[in-house]
């Protein structure tokens, strides 16, 4: 370093007058590195050495400590973070650097060297404020620990808290993994409408907006099932769409009303060809992710190497509850089976309704995992296939790992006249009160008169899959912006 300091570089373009510096605040910068380039880059320099490199960097201030003569700071990137060494007689305007708030956007140039007690880090010449923070980024050890205002201020929380960017970067690389994995094995994505003339594709309550031109009410989907099947139909053999839905529900730890969804749907294929791609799918995320297809989630250890186990739905209830329950037993045994087990029965529910809610209530939660819980009831799953052997049950299953559903799969039915009973079944049901219930989608039967080949089909919770990898407990923690309720002045 010399002994005069060096005038910050001029701007590409005339810039605005900053009200902390007195200075103009650059367009552009031209930052040649980023922080964890350059740790990784010269990871061998010894202790005290120099590299004869000079970079430009570029980030928030996050720490700084003023020694009179000698200043550090920490400079943090969207990849990581470096240090920053000054002097008062080697870089240029040394008391406006020393003199800055935490937060504040700067770009330093210098030499990259590592100091004497092991910090890589750049030996500052000149540097240019690129912009102020006049809010502060919480307690400088723990970060924000308001998880309100987590949620609600993005934008700290990510600087303040580097778990929640790590999280958010590991969200960005499953799902590009994850197109990666389908695309290597010939699927093809799609995009299919978000507005939906009626509501189809799941149980679920949507939410209903309306078109002035046309002067018609439509639906943001609640899953693109119905539309990618329709490919399908259309020639599309292997097709998937990651999904944006929207569900009109409630909030909680592992609900949002809008989340992603992985729907995929491949011709020629069942149920059992969903289980092999499920398992290999997210056993390749998580080895990927975090080094092994075991990952440890809320403190227990959750194995995602395939093969998972297979078990049906009945066998697990009566495994965990003590219960043999069968979707032709008599209605009124089922409801008293059920009342017995905390359920709060409707009069309006069959048996195979019954037989869920009595899974649900004593056994999903208690199933670790990973496992395909198979052979759901013909009642609950309107869009499955008739199962080959057992009556009144469908092909169908639910991945559950870590007491949670992670996906849900069928062999699609494909009968038009079959599916057109199972949508009159749903739109009675609707019209008895129950608002998930689908109506009849008469394109969608017009599409399965053309004839759809014989399909399996999957649909992956993805905030959830993120929420297993990163063992992160709230779905509010792997959504960047979610919902919340208005907040309180």
């Amino acid at each position: 370093m010399t002994d005069e300091s060096p005038e910050p570089s001029a701007p590409d373009e005339p810039a605005e007058e900053s009200p902390v510096s007195g200075g103009r605040l650059p367009y552009r910068v031209d930052v040649t590195d980023r922080a964890a380039d350059l740790q990784a880059a010269h990871a061998e320099l010894e202790d005290g050495g120099s590299t004869g490199t000079t970079v430009t960097v570029a980030g928030r201030i996050m720490l700084l400590r003023d020694m009179g003569r000698l200043a550090f700071a920490t400079l943090r990137d969207s990849s990581g973070a470096i240090q920053l060494m000054a002097t008062a007689k080697g870089t240029g305007d040394y008391k406006g650097l020393t003199g800055l708030t935490l937060g504040a956007w700067i770009s330093a140039t210098g030499e990259v060297i590592r100091s004497k007690k092991g910090e890589l880090s750049v030996r500052v010449e000149s540097w240019q404020l690129l912009a102020e923070a006049r809010r502060g980024f919480g307690d400088k050890w723990h970060g924000i620990t308001d998880t309100d205002m987590r949620y609600r201020q993005r934008y700290a929380d990510l600087w303040a808290n580097e778990a929640s960017m790590a999280t958010f970067q590991a969200r960005s690389r499953i799902m590009s993994l994850t197109r990666r994995f389908l695309e290597d094995r010939g699927f093809i994505e799609v995009e299919t409408p978000v507005f939906h003339p009626i509501p189809g594709g799941a149980l679920a309550k949507p939410f209903t907006t309306h078109h002035n031109a046309l002067d018609l009410d439509l639906y943001l989907r609640i899953a693109p099932e119905l539309y990618l099947k329709r490919l399908v139909v259309g020639g599309f053999e292997r097709v998937f769409e990651l999904a944006r839905v929207f569900r009109n529900e409630g909030l909680s730890t592992r609900h949002n009303p809008e989340f992603t969804m992985l729907e995929l749907y491949q011709a020629y294929a069942d149920y059992g060809d969903m289980m092999e791609l499920t398992e290999n799918l997210i056993a390749h995320l998580a080895t990927e992710v975090t080094g092994s297809p075991a990952v440890t989630y809320a403190g227990r250890e959750v194995d995602l190497t395939p093969p998972w186990t297979r078990a049906s739905l009945t066998d697990l209830v009566e495994q965990h509850a003590g219960v043999r329950i069968d979707v032709r037993m008599p209605r009124d045994e089922l409801a008293r089976i059920a009342t017995e087990h905390g359920v709060e029965v409707d009069d309006a529910w069959g048996p195979g309704k019954l037989v869920l809610e009595i899974y649900e209530k004593t056994t999903e939660a208690e199933l670790w995992g990973p496992v395909f819980v198979t052979d759901y009831p013909k009642e609950v799953s309107p869009l499955a296939r008739d199962h080959r052997e057992l009556p009144e049950t469908v092909e169908r299953f639910e991945a559950i790992v870590a007491g949670r559903e992670l996906a849900n799969a069928f062999s699609e039915l494909t009968d038009p006249d079959e599916q057109r009973r199972r949508f009159e079944d749903q739109a009675r049901a609707k019209a008895a009160g129950d608002d998930e219930a689908m109506v009849v989608d008469e394109d969608y039967l017009r599409a399965l008169d053309y004839g759809l080949p014989p399909t399996g089909g999957l649909g992956i919770g993805m905030d959830r899959l993120v929420m297993l990898i990163t063992d992160t407990p709230s779905i509010r923690d792997v959504v960047l912006f979610p919902t919340l309720r208005p907040e309180s002045d």
